[in-house]
């Protein structure tokens, strides 16, 4: 049955090839997001269409490439050292992979559970419990924790809080284990049952709980918020999914009602999504027959074009946060509102994904994402970026450079120049350069180790067992809808002196005694933080960042006034006769 599903893998890459509607898909599989206003999920109805009448595809060869596949497996099998042990679907997946890996880096392979994980990740939602979890190490220990529960999830129902310790799951232990591992063993089929031991962060008493998997919400847009009076922040960093446009349209009108009257929109890590929710999230803000993009495939027979038909778009000035994670879908978005000089693109240059996947089912559940066609931006820049003179590992860390690295870089225009709708140049040929560059706040190697002591104190401190800070314990259920506020748990300076003691008594922590006072900054930031994690969740949490300390953030909101100009200027021009 493996090697039927690997020829019949094979054969259909070239049967469909010329013939699946195509989806745009982000560089990250486990990120991968649906299209305009909903996406996830398998694929719309009669988007996937059988192979045209007349298209010749010459399969001459595959018995030939057949016969040698089946020699050097019989081979291998015979002769390998551990020919008796071969895991022939392993043999067989990669097999696939690589033959897709000699055409791009975004035409991939899903065995089943991988498929319908990609194609769960597009519904907006996923099955489990609706926890966040992550390894933290204290003491000698590093075990996996709950970091944070959603809204209306199981694991919030059944009353899983910050800190708690997971033990085991359905009854193997977890000590030790990574927590992807973990996550993976906790999720499972809706409606099935998991059994989760935990040492609870608020007494230290064991406890094991029964908890029902169920569908877990994964918005297109977890958050949106006026971060200063007037302007503001939409969150759509997460992908596009099926329900990305309505949850847009739906935070523009909740933060227009509260005095809105100019927008900062955070696409900064967004690995992208369906095709069709980029065209609809663009026609938000472009009037009628403005174009999106130009798409254009093989023989012609992929081409096509996508203009707004939107008689009455949002007209709010508009700034776009971009960095070097921001891919596919989201890419179309910024490119098309750069060229159209309807917003300002702050941050770094984006990815640069120009291609466009189809999704093809196989039989047996697994299924491919195979390249079909390329997209141009309005000006039309092709914004792909060169994936022929490297492995797959130097496509995805750009070159094999840090992560640090590219953010200091500086922005190089590449490819052919093009110009916006007001005259200015733009550039295809690797991503989407911003208007204004500024880099992220990065986190030093001594930081990183300073997560782990706060996450430790905050879970004393908001189980009441930090002597003098009783104010700072969390024994109410989250509310997730808290608006923060500035004055919600200050970090203040006998707060801090507490931390440093709690790093003192703990031998382990001594190297780290001496770095406090310069890395402090950091750390009051990761004690609200967590703080405001354990009393109101992740999402709100995430604006302590946004707010104390994001320079890209600040820039942005600091070149508003030039966005609405801009987008006045390409108004006027296109006024003219």
């Amino acid at each position: 049955m493996l090697k039927t599903i690997f020829w019949r893998a094979t054969i259909a890459i070239f049967l469909f090839a010329l013939t699946i509607p195509g989806f745009v898909f982000s560089q990250q599989k486990q990120q991968t997001q649906p299209p305009v206003g909903r996406a996830a999920g398998k694929p719309p109805a009669g988007s996937l269409t059988p192979a045209r009448r007349g298209t010749r595809v010459d399969i001459g060869a595959i018995p030939l490439i057949e016969r040698d596949f089946d020699e050097a497996l019989e081979l291998i099998r015979e002769n390998y050292v551990e020919g008796k042990k071969l895991d022939y679907n392993s043999i067989f997946k990669s097999s696939i992979i690589g033959m897709l890996r000699s055409l791009d880096p975004h035409s991939n392979y899903y065995d089943r559970d991988e498929f319908d994980e990609l194609k769960t990740d597009q519904r907006s939602e996923y099955f489990g419990i609706g926890a966040s979890i992550q390894n933290y190490t204290i003491g000698n220990n590093t075990d996996t924790f709950i970091a944070a529960t959603f809204d209306r999830a199981p694991a919030n129902r059944a009353g899983l809080r910050f800190g708690d310790r997971i033990l085991e799951v359905d009854g193997v232990k977890m000590a030790g284990k990574p927590s992807i591992d973990v996550r993976d063993k906790i999720r499972g089929p809706r409606g099935s049952v998991v059994k989760i031991t935990v040492e609870r962060a608020a007494d230290k008493g064991v406890q094991t709980l029964e908890i029902t998997r169920d569908a877990v919400a994964q918005p297109s847009i977890p958050d949106a918020y006026l971060i200063k009076p007037g302007v503001g922040y939409i969150d759509m960093t997460r992908g596009f999914n099926y329900t990305t446009t309505d949850e847009l349209q739906e935070a523009i009108e909740g933060l227009r009602s509260r005095g809105m009257n100019s927008l900062v929109l955070d696409l900064r890590n967004n690995p992208g999504g369906f095709l069709d929710q980029a065209i609809h999230v663009a026609e938000v803000f472009l009037p009628s027959g403005q174009l999106i993009l130009t798409q254009k495939g093989r023989n012609g027979l992929r081409d096509n074009t996508y203009e707004s038909r939107n008689s009455s778009p949002d007209l709010t000035p508009l700034v776009i946060l971009i960095n070097e994670n921001t891919a596919s879908a989201s890419e179309i978005v910024a490119g098309a509102m750069q060229d159209h000089d309807r917003a300002l693109i702050v941050g770094k240059t984006s990815f640069g994904k120009g291609l466009v996947q189809s999704i093809i089912p196989l039989e047996y559940g697994a299924g491919l994402t195979l390249t079909s066609a390329k997209y141009f931006t309005p000006s039309g820049r092709l914004i792909q970026r060169d994936y022929s003179n490297g492995g797959f590992y130097d496509y995805y860390t750009q070159g094999g450079s840090s992560r640090l690295d590219r953010q200091n870089a500086p922005e190089k225009p590449a490819g052919p120049e093009k110009k916006t709708d007001t005259g200015r140049a733009v550039y295809g040929g690797g991503g989407i350069s911003p208007d204004e560059s500024v880099s992220a706040r990065t986190i030093t190697p001594v930081q990183r180790r300073l997560i782990n002591p706060v996450f430790a104190f905050i879970r004393e401190l908001v189980n009441g067992r930090v002597r003098e800070f009783e104010a700072y314990k969390v024994q109410q259920a989250i509310d997730f809808s808290h608006d923060l506020q500035p004055s919600d748990f200050p970090v203040t300076d006998a707060l801090f002196k507490a931390f440093k003691e709690h790093v003192a008594k703990d031998p382990s922590l001594k190297p780290l005694a001496p770095l406090l006072d310069s890395n402090r900054s950091f750390i009051e930031l990761q004690l609200r933080f967590n703080i405001v994690t354990a009393a109101y969740g992740r999402v709100v949490a995430d604006r302590v960042f946004v707010t104390t300390d994001d320079l890209q953030v600040g820039r942005a909101i600091d070149v508003l006034p030039r966005a609405r100009d801009l987008a006045m200027s390409a108004m006027r021009y296109r006024a003219q006769p």
